[in-house]
């Protein structure tokens, strides 16, 4: 069975305190034949500044068109609370989470989006998307991209 394989689903929570890709964990998409998005939001989630160590706070939303695998949401979960104490810039966060999920999943399309807190009186969105090279969601990522925008 499919889901023996998912050691963090059922099983006892063990946080790391590290940057853990390994955490990540997927399973086999049963609608490979629809095209479907799954979207995923971590309101609480935390990194540190990689300068002056101080905390920063996010929601990190996760939106994807899987083809094969999908990922598991504890999994997510767990690999998300990694960055707890990692050092990293808002951008390097959403730009590595984005690129851990596509060698784990090989999506069709994937975006990355973090809403940061302010701190210093300014608010970084940084936003990181991938469309699959010579498919229709390649031009999907790049339209998507040139059009992105947050409200005010």
């Amino acid at each position: 069975m499919e889901e023996e394989k998912l050691s963090h689903l059922g099983g006892k929570t063990i946080y790391r305190h590290d940057y853990a890709p390994e955490m990540l964990e997927a399973f086999v998409n049963k609608h490979q034949g629809n095209d479907y998005r799954v979207t995923f939001d971590c309101p609480e989630f935390t990194s540190l500044c990689p300068i002056t160590g101080q905390p920063d706070f996010a929601t990190i939303r996760i939106d994807y068109i899987p083809d094969v695998k999908m990922v598991e949401s504890k999994s997510l979960k767990l690999y998300l609370f990694s960055f707890r104490n990692h050092g990293a810039f808002h951008e390097d966060c959403v730009n590595i989470i984005m690129k851990d999920l596509i060698r784990l999943m090989d999506p069709k399309y994937i975006e990355v989006t973090g809403i940061f807190t302010p701190r210093g009186g300014i608010s970084i969105y940084p936003y990181a998307n991938y469309g699959r090279k010579d498919t229709p969601y390649e031009k999907l990522a790049e339209e998507r991209l040139f059009a992105h925008s947050f409200p005010l």
